[in-house]
């Protein structure tokens, strides 16, 4: 068996690998994969779990120390276990180049004598583990268990990792999100209990995105944040309408996001044209830049590539099920010059496409472990100054995941109970297992928000960058939104931040010179413009039923009368949905009602 590999040789290597490594890191390998390849050589451990941020070069890392494990004897095989089909033909495809083959297609029986072992995927573990164990145990393995968080989406998965991959020699476990919403243990990883009592995941090396970010290895994240009006029938009949990030409850803000993103309304087509614009001025500097629209299902993923084709006159590569035309069409829009592509789910983690410059999150799906794998479809950096645009509906969810994108989490396996306050991590199982399914179709678990989406408008709300906001409301197409759109797409992390603020100044000193009564509520500035926080919506809606209850005793009708009445003249949903201006003007409609019974 060739056991040595040419590490040095890797001119013909993706971005990801040593050769193409970015500058001022070590000449073969990325300063944090020749430190963790330090760590783990000093120390020989039977499990190693290294923690990195999507793009940082994880499968660079792996392979180096399976090559190094190799070439010393200390392992005779290879298995790399990872989440999807697409994901372990790309390992064996990148395993290849540095002299490591692996069978992807292995079903049973013997291996080929020409491999070093063998690609394969969680699911296929979890069907035949025995088998895996078998070939493990007559020959001495290193297990690489790629986004390891999958061991633990369900406890036959898990389960069956323990069996097959227990006698391995070596195992090293791999992942970017080394956190889930449940407390389902991941085989072979390390939990410490703090002094809390509460046990967490413990790495044995992290290198997380604001490190790899100072270290240029990854792309700076602009997000760019859009709200607008919905309007929308629930199962009951009702006609709700609010503006996108309002306080509101939790049932109307999964039917208000929902609603923006219906491909029949506005708020679609008008952010795919703004992501458009954005990705024409990213391709100034950067002419091969792509861009995906990550979408909930295949039905809705269709609509926004009709929508692409009509806004842009190109069509758009559509990737709707993890199969293997699927991963032929991925593998073409990387190697290819082509705008536009779309995918469900499937694109959120792990697929290397590094041209991706430009996305739009049009998908309800709200784990912060499914959106770091899908921002991290964004990040992978292929030369200084590049960076990614990501294009969010303005749901307070997706806000606070974006504004905290260099925080570093572990995996709790006991969850905190402290009295009066919410985990913010803490999604239901439920809504896990939705972010992690393989399945495109949607399953109509969202029956219990039935409705229809009548109406909703895009509106440019703001700009996220590095934990802070830029930029105040302004019209879709307007020249304020130009504005943010319009920023070059190479540039350095401290030149982004400097831009921002400059359209910033300029946009403030645009809107001041238009008098406040002129002005539309969108174009004042954000000192002048009314903020309505929770507290005060809750203040409005007990001003209005006390009004309402001193009306009642004036004309005799019952409450429920009044308030119904009130909703049919002004609009917009019942009380409590309804957003400020609709509960001021309410107020407004009862006091001249009560003035006329004087």
């Amino acid at each position: 068996m060739t056991t040595t590999t040419s590490a040095t040789n890797n001119h013909h290597l993706s971005p990801a690998f040593p050769g193409r490594a970015p500058w001022g890191t070590a000449n073969k390998l990325r300063a944090w994969q020749q430190a963790a390849m330090d760590r783990y050589i000093q120390s020989q451990p039977r499990d190693f779990l290294a923690v990195a941020t999507p793009g940082a070069g994880k499968t660079t890392f792996a392979l180096t120390l399976a090559s190094w494990l190799l070439h010393h004897h200390v392992v005779q095989q290879v298995t790399v276990v990872a989440p999807t089909e697409h994901l372990k033909k790309q390992w064996a495809e990148a395993a290849a180049r540095i002299g490591i083959k692996l069978d992807p297609e292995y079903s049973a029986g013997p291996l080929g004598r020409e491999y070093h072992g063998v690609a394969v995927t969680y699911a296929g573990v979890g069907v035949r583990p025995m088998l895996h164990r078998n070939r493990i145990e007559q020959r001495k393995t290193l297990v690489i268990l790629d986004e390891i968080h999958h061991a633990g989406d369900s406890k036959s998965w898990g389960e069956a990792c323990l069996e097959a991959f227990e006698p391995a020699t070596r195992r090293l476990a791999l992942t970017g999100t080394p956190f889930r919403s449940d407390t389902n243990p991941i085989p072979f990883v390390t939990y410490e209990e703090g002094n809390d009592g509460i046990r967490r995941s413990s790495a044995d090396y992290t290198y997380g995105y604001g490190n790899a970010l100072g270290d240029g290895v990854v792309r700076p994240v602009i997000f760019l944040s859009y709200s607008g009006n919905m309007r929308w029938r629930t199962k009951a009949g009702d006609e709700i309408a609010a503006r996108l990030g309002e306080p509101m409850t939790k049932d109307a803000v999964s039917q208000a996001w929902r609603t923006a993103l219906d491909p029949r309304g506005e708020w679609m087509p008008n952010v795919l044209r703004a992501a458009d614009q954005r990705l024409s001025e990213v391709r100034k500097s950067i002419p091969d830049a792509g861009a995906l629209v990550i979408a909930s299902d295949q039905e809705q993923a269709r609509a926004y590539a009709k929508l692409i084709r009509e806004i842009t006159g190109e069509g758009a590569t559509l990737v709707l099920s993890d199969d293997s035309g699927a991963s032929q069409r991925i593998d073409d829009f990387a190697h290819s010059q082509d705008r536009w592509m779309v995918a469900v789910r499937m694109v959120s983690e792990g697929v290397d496409v590094p041209r991706l410059a430009v996305g739009v999150y049009a998908t309800t799906i709200s784990t912060p472990l499914f959106f770091a794998q899908a921002v991290g479809r964004f990040v992978r950096s292929r030369k200084r100054g590049e960076t990614a645009s990501v294009f969010l509906p303005t749901v307070p969810m997706l806000l606070g995941f974006a504004n905290e994108m260099e925080v570093e989490r572990d995996h709790v396996l006991d969850k905190p109970k402290k009295d009066g306050e919410e985990d913010p991590y803490a999604e239901s199982e439920k809504e896990m297992d939705e972010a992690n399914k393989e399945q495109d179709e949607d399953t109509g678990e969202q029956e219990q928000f039935s409705f229809e989406a009548l109406e909703s408008e895009a509106v440019f709300d703001r700009v996220l960058y590095d934990g802070a906001e830029f930029g105040m409301q302004a019209h879709a197409g307007s020249e304020e939104e130009q504005d943010y759109l319009g920023i070059p797409g190479l540039l350095e992390p401290d030149q982004v931040q400097m831009l921002l603020q400059k359209r910033q100044a300029r946009q403030i000193a645009h809107s001041k010179k238009r008098p406040d009564e002129e002005a539309d509520l969108l174009e004042l500035p954000a000192e002048r413009r009314p903020v309505v926080t929770h507290k005060e919506l809750l203040e409005l809606r007990k001003q209005l039923n006390t009004l309402v209850g001193a009306y009642v005793h004036q004309s005799g009708k019952p409450h429920g009368v009044i308030h119904t009445e009130l909703r049919r003249v002004c609009g917009g949903p019942p009380s409590a949905e309804a957003t400020a201006g609709q509960l001021n003007e309410r107020i407004k409609k009862v006091r001249e009602w009560a003035t006329r019974m004087r």
